[in-house]
Parts: C-alpha cells; structure tokens; sequence
C-alpha cells in the first residue's frame, strides 16, 4: 500500500529537515578549516612540535575529518535523490529498490532517504 498524502508530506519535511543539517554540519566543517592554519585548529602555542605523537594525532584527525566530511556529502547526495524521487514520482516513494516489498513508514521516519 502506498504511502498516504500525510506520510509523504512528512518524509518530504523529514527529507528537508535532514538535508539542513547536513549541509550546516558540512558548512561548519570547511569554515573551520578555511580561516585557520593548522596550528590554530590544533589549539597548539607554537608551530613546533613537543612531542611527534602530536605530528601523528594533528594528521588522525585530519583524516578523520576529511572522512567526515565525505560520509556527509555522501548522505546529501542521498538525500537529494530521494527528494527528487520523492517529487517525480511519490506514489512509487518507499517501495524497496531491491525487494520491490514496501519500506515500513517507521523507517522511514527514521532514514527518509531509505532505498530497501
């Protein structure tokens, strides 16, 4: 059974609702790197190292932000295909991808950009 008028219009805010907070979460990410030398993102008083650990800790977590940021742009780019599968096609919206069974509203609600 399809998803209702109700449902739709609510996965649709749900949909918005996530897409706003990645693309602040991923804002936020590149303006705290675009200002800031690595020095001041590491909070460290001077450009020499105390210890090389701190060298190894400073380039982690810069690896772990570069993979932040690409799980994020990731989950927009799903975000903005179930948007648009959503509007050109909304009474085939929620059915599985790969089973072709319907994707329980609960789900949904939960990941509304949800393929199966």
């Amino acid at each position: 059974m399809p998803l209702s008028a109700k449902q739709l219009e609510h996965i649709e805010r749900r949909l918005r609702e996530e897409r706003s907070r990645a693309l602040s979460n991923l804002n936020r990410s590149v303006t705290e790197y675009s200002g800031s030398t690595d020095q001041e993102r590491s909070g460290d008083l001077t450009s020499m190292p105390l210890h090389m650990a701190d060298v190894g800790t400073d380039t982690m977590q810069e690896e772990l932000d570069a993979s932040n940021e690409t799980r994020i742009s990731r989950e927009l780019a799903e975000i903005d295909d179930a948007l648009t599968r959503l509007y050109k096609t909304p009474e085939s919206f929620g059915i599985s991808e790969s089973t072709g069974a319907q994707i329980p509203f609960e789900r949904l609600d939960a990941i509304p950009w949800a393929r199966s």
